[in-house]
């Protein structure tokens, strides 16, 4: 939430974007609301009758409330919606370059309403990065980096974590998946991702995890372990000189600044309850290497966070599934965690602030 919002945070609505209109995020957000999931003060940003259709078409008992900006009514199996219209009529399954800029639409109308203080938080159903880019946004790399750029901040990080560990001041881990990762770096092709391991790199993306979960879990003294980039961490320069040239020096410099950081360690034994016990979160070098782990321990019941934001953003840990769309089976187990962990996240960022 934006600091010097007066209103209290309880009355403020988290607002859900229903993400690519092809894709499953309008059926799960309708089904949250059609199985009284959900939370009270939730709104949705999407085509209202788009929803409507939709929920026809599913069978879901839902009304869906038009609304403006900054109401959200309430009632039995209600969706409201802060309306934004599709560029081209959708159908589940079938991807539309046209509605490239609707789906951008909904999330600037999302961060104006938290940047202005008319919402608590942001919560993002998945979109296409691909059908974005045909659309006429050839430099778009996924929500993450769009959020950067669309509220000023020099960089963000993107954290996942199953559902044990968000509700838990630190993990306790049982082998059951309560997990945290984050990424040095997100959506890069593999073959650019040792370019971009820096030591500027790694330290802003530690001290942006640290802050974070500080200020939005309540870690008063986050304890993070950090995976090496090679295989073995490197085996001492025999498998890579990243380990020694960057991610080391740049561990050293974080110690010294007072920081309770672990490694480099080997990522193929670092993911155990021996090495994870006591360790509040995993830092990842890139994408697949700490994500891979994370979906298989807690997939569809982990939310994805994004930190160094003035505001709060969550997210579900799956994408667009279009081979589910309009099937009325997809689980909306991630989209119901995501939106509690923004209210959650909302309240403990504003009690950090006062």
């Amino acid at each position: 939430m934006v600091a010097g919002t007066s209103r209290a945070d309880s009355a403020l609505p988290v607002v859900v974007t229903t993400g690519e209109p092809a894709g499953i995020g309008p059926e799960l957000t309708l089904m949250l609301a059609a199985r009284g999931l959900l939370p009270p003060n939730t709104v949705a940003i999407g085509d209202p009758e788009m929803l409507r259709q939709r929920a026809i078409a599913l069978g879901l008992d839902v009304t869906v409330i038009e609304c403006s900006v900054g109401e959200c009514p309430s009632g039995d199996n209600a969706l409201p919606v802060w309306p934004v219209a599709l560029n081209a009529p959708a159908s589940p399954g079938v991807l539309n370059p046209t509605n490239a800029d609707y789906v951008l639409a909904t999330l600037a109308m999302a961060v104006d309403a938290c940047q202005r203080g008319l919402a608590a938080a942001m919560v993002t159903a998945p979109l296409h990065k691909g059908v974005i880019i045909d659309g006429g946004h050839p430099g778009f790399t996924g929500h993450t980096e769009w959020l950067r750029d669309a509220c000023g901040v020099d960089d963000v990080v993107m954290m996942l974590a199953t559902d044990a560990a968000l509700h838990a001041a630190s993990p306790s881990w049982q082998g059951s998946g309560d997990l945290r990762v984050a990424l040095v770096t997100t959506h890069l092709p593999l073959r650019n991702v040792a370019d971009a391991i820096t030591f500027e790199r790694v330290t802003r993306i530690s001290r942006l995890l640290e802050a974070d979960l500080q200020r939005q879990f309540g870690i008063a003294k986050p304890r993070i372990a950090v995976c090496g980039l090679n295989p073995h961490a490197g085996e001492d320069g025999h498998l890579g000189h990243e380990e020694l040239d960057i991610i080391i020096p740049a561990l050293d410099a974080l110690r010294a600044e007072g920081m309770d950081i672990l490694g480099p360690l080997p990522a193929d034994t670092l993911f155990t309850p021996r090495h994870l016990a006591g360790v509040d979160a995993v830092l990842a070098m890139y994408h697949d290497q700490g994500l891979a782990v994370l979906k298989y321990a807690g997939f569809g019941q982990a939310a994805n966070i994004t930190l160094g934001l003035p505001l709060v953003r969550t997210s579900v840990d799956h994408g667009t599934a279009l081979d589910l769309a309009g099937k009325g089976v997809a689980d909306p187990g991630s989209l119901k965690v995501a939106i509690a962990l923004a209210r959650r996240l909302a309240v403990q960022r504003l009690s950090a602030t006062v």
